[in-house]
């Protein structure tokens, strides 16, 4: 049996309004250029090798109607004002023979920053502890981030995201994707 191991990725995210949340969800996909494909959720590992491409080359290969592996971050809310963010984060091994880690954040009242900066310690620690680095949870996002770089076992760490504010009457959905691309 083959095994589908893809050899891009690219990142992408979106928001969307409407009275319906799943109109507001389709939206939200439109957004981020995914609406016309078939999503299959998968879980966490960035493949040996695979490569990150630019959004606009990405959806430049997406087919409309077809299946489509990504890692999917999706928060919604129809109460007014309330904050929604959503996070794909990355971490990248230096040794690229190695896998990486995604992470995805779905979350009510937590900025920009605070979510970037979760999605990002999530991958890291999930790929840190992969490679015999563990450091203490407790510790600061930033202090983490520099002893991974210092362990040089890191090359990258990033994220994409998405925040938004319900507004009245209206479901808000916000999106942040990894969309993994097959030669």
């Amino acid at each position: 049996m083959s095994q589908l191991v893809p050899t891009r990725m690219f990142l992408t995210k979106g928001v969307g309004r409407h009275k319906y949340q799943l109109k507001s969800f389709e939206d939200a996909l439109r957004a981020a250029g995914v609406a016309q494909q078939n999503l299959v959720q998968v879980s966490s590992i960035l493949p040996p090798h695979c490569r990150t491409i630019s959004r606009n080359e990405g959806i430049k290969k997406l087919k409309p109607g077809s299946i489509c592996f990504c890692v999917l971050a999706r928060c919604d809310t129809n109460e007014h004002g309330r904050l929604i963010a959503t996070s794909v984060g990355v971490a990248i091994p230096k040794d690229r023979k190695n896998w990486g880690y995604l992470s995805e954040v779905h979350a009510h009242g937590m900025n920009k920053r605070e979510a970037e900066d979760l999605s990002e310690d999530l991958a890291a620690g999930m790929l840190g502890t992969t490679l015999g680095i563990d450091l203490d949870p407790d510790l600061a996002w930033s202090e983490k981030e520099q002893a991974y770089k210092q362990s040089g076992l890191f090359v990258k760490t990033t994220n994409i995201t998405q925040t938004a504010r319900g507004q009245q009457g209206l479901w808000t959905t916000t999106v942040a994707l990894a969309v993994f691309l097959f030669d």
